[in-house]
C-alpha cells in the first residue's frame, strides 16, 4: 500500500513514512492509494471472527509489509485491549461505548496504535523523534498515555487555556517524563495553527524530526475503523442496516468510518454531529466551504472551525457533493440542546451521557424522525466523568470515579502556559 499527498505536489511513500512523516514535504494529507476491499465472506462471518482478527484483517492492507504480521498482530492485541461494548437505549437508538480505554476516550485506540506503530519504527532513528499535537480536549491524554515513557519519542502537547476540562488537563499534564504539555493562551485552531507552521519551519526541521499524532496522521485514523467493526459484529438488527452517528470535531472519526463502509462495512447513512460549530452543516446545506474560528462548548474535543480531516471525506467521494451527500449529513446542535438532553435521556433511561455523545444522541434522534424505518448508532465518545462539572449538576448525582480518575486528580499539574504565538513555541522547540 502506498500514500499519496492529497496536496498532490509530493511523491508515494509507504506507511512507515507516512506514520513517521505525518504530513507530506508539500503539507498535504496522506491518503491510501486504493480502499482495500474485504475478503469474501468476512461480513457475514464477523460474529465468528475475534475482535483481534477483525482489526488485523481491516489494517494490514494499509501497513503492508512496514511491519511483519506477528508483530503487527501484537500491535493490534495491544491497542484494542478493552471492550467496545454495545448499549441499547430505545427500540432503534443504540450507543457504542468508545470509553472504556486507559484515558476514557475514543481517541485510545488510534493513539496506542500510532505509539506501537512509531515505537517499531523508531528503532531505525539515531536521534529522537518529537510528537507534535495540537488537542481539543481528548487527544493530547490520549497520546500522552499512549508515548508515555516511549524509549526515542518526545511528545510536546498544545492545548487551549481553559477550554479543556479538569480531569482532561491532568491527562495532559500530570505525567512528565517524555511528555511536555503547553498551555496556549488561545482557542484549539491557534494550536493547530502553531503545529501546521512548525512543521513547515526549516529551522525546527534542523533541529528537530518531527511527526504528528493529530488524526491528520495515518497510524492515528486508520485504526479508527475497527469499532465500526466490532459494532456491527454485535449488531442484532438483522433487517437493519444501521445509522452511524459519529460527533464530530477534526472529522478523522467519521472519516475512518466511511473509509470502513467502503471498504464493504455494512451501513445504511452516515451523520456528523457537530455542535455549534457548523462548518460541515453549512457546506452539505449551501455547498460552500467556509472554515471560521471555533467556537467554544460544552462538548469542547468538537470545537474546531476548519476541521483537518474533512478533505479525506472528500476525497472518498472524489470531491463529488452530489455522492457525497448521498451517504453523509450533518447537523449542529445547539448548547442548550446539548444540555437538555443529557438530563432528559437520563430522566427518562437512566443512562448518563457526556456533552459529546449527547450531540450525537440527539442528532440521530432527529434523523431518525425524518427517515422512520431505521435504527442507529452513536458514538459515546468519551466517559462523563470527564466532564463531570457540567453532567452531574443536570442528572443530579454524582458520578462513579474509575481508580484511575481518583488517582489522576491527585496529581500535579506540569507545563508551561505561552500565547498563540509561533515564535515562542519555536522558541521552545529550539531550545
Amino acid at each position: 500500500m502506498y500514500y499519496y499527498s492529497l496536496n498532490g505536489n509530493a511523491g508515494k511513500v509507504d506507511f512507515r513514512q507516512a506514520a513517521i512523516s505525518g504530513q507530506a514535504p508539500d503539507k498535504g494529507l496522506y491518503f491510501p492509494e486504493q480502499i482495500p476491499k474485504l475478503p469474501a465472506g468476512f461480513i457475514s462471518s464477523l460474529r465468528q471472527i475475534s475482535p483481534d482478527e477483525i482489526a488485523l484483517t481491516v489494517i494490514s492492507p494499509y501497513v503492508g509489509d512496514t511491519i511483519s504480521k506477528h508483530e503487527l498482530a501484537d500491535i493490534v492485541h495491544e491497542t484494542i485491549d478493552f471492550d467496545f461494548p454495545l448499549v441499547q437505549i430505545s427500540d432503534s437508538v443504540f450507543a457504542l461505548e468508545l470509553f472504556h480505554g486507559p484515558t476514557l476516550a475514543f481517541k485510545d485506540v488510534g493513539a496506542r496504535f500510532m505509539s506501537r506503530c512509531i515505537s517499531h519504527f523508531v528503532n531505525d532513528f539515531s536521534s529522537p523523534i518529537t510528537v507534535l499535537v495540537a488537542t481539543s480536549g481528548d487527544t493530547g491524554g490520549a497520546v500522552a498515555s499512549g508515548f508515555y515513557g516511549v524509549e526515542g519519542v518526545n511528545v510536546v502537547i498544545l492545548y487551549p487555556s481553559g477550554k479543556v476540562s479538569d480531569v482532561q488537563e491532568r491527562q495532559l499534564t500530570g505525567l512528565g517524563k517524555n511528555i511536555t504539555a503547553l498551555e496556549i493562551l488561545g482557542t484549539f485552531d491557534d494550536c493547530q495553527r502553531m503545529v501546521k507552521t512548525a512543521f513547515a519551519d526549516e529551522d525546527i526541521a534542523k533541529k528537530r524530526f518531527l511527526t504528528s499524532a493529530n488524526s491528520i496522521n495515518v497510524a492515528r485514523w486508520l485504526p479508527q475503523q475497527f469499532y465500526y467493526f466490532f459494532a456491527a459484529r454485535v449488531w442484532t438488527l438483522s433487517r437493519f442496516f444501521p445509522v452511524f452517528c459519529v460527533p464530530s470535531g477534526n472529522f478523522g472519526n467519521i472519516c475512518a468510518g466511511i473509509l470502513a463502509h467502503k471498504s464493504g462495512l455494512p451501513a445504511a447513512h452516515f451523520i456528523a454531529a457537530c455542535n455549534a460549530n457548523s462548518v460541515v452543516p453549512d457546506f452539505l446545506r449551501t455547498g460552500i466551504y467556509s472554515p471560521r474560528k471555533a467556537l467554544t462548548t460544552v462538548s469542547n474535543a468538537m470545537d474546531v472551525g476548519d476541521p483537518s480531516n474533512f478533505i479525506r471525506v472528500l476525497e472518498l467521494f472524489h470531491r463529488n457533493f452530489n455522492s457525497l451527500k448521498e451517504i453523509l449529513s450533518s447537523e449542529s446542535i445547539s448548547e442548550a440542546d446539548t444540555l437538555s438532553t443529557i438530563k432528559t435521556v437520563f430522566e427518562t433511561t437512566g443512562y448518563v451521557l457526556d456533552p459529546h455523545g449527547a450531540v450525537g444522541y440527539r442528532a440521530l434522534g432527529n434523523w431518525l424522525r425524518k427517515n422512520p424505518g431505521h435504527a442507529g448508532i452513536f458514538l459515546e465518545t468519551a466517559h462523563p466523568v470527564k466532564f463531570f462539572d457540567v453532567v452531574e449538576p443536570l442528572i443530579g448525582k454524582k458520578i462513579s470515579r474509575p481508580p484511575s480518575i481518583e488517582e489522576l486528580m491527585l496529581s500535579k499539574k506540569q507545563g508551561l502556559v505561552i500565547n498563540p504565538d509561533f515564535g515562542q513555541l519555536k522558541d521552545f522547540l529550539l531550545s
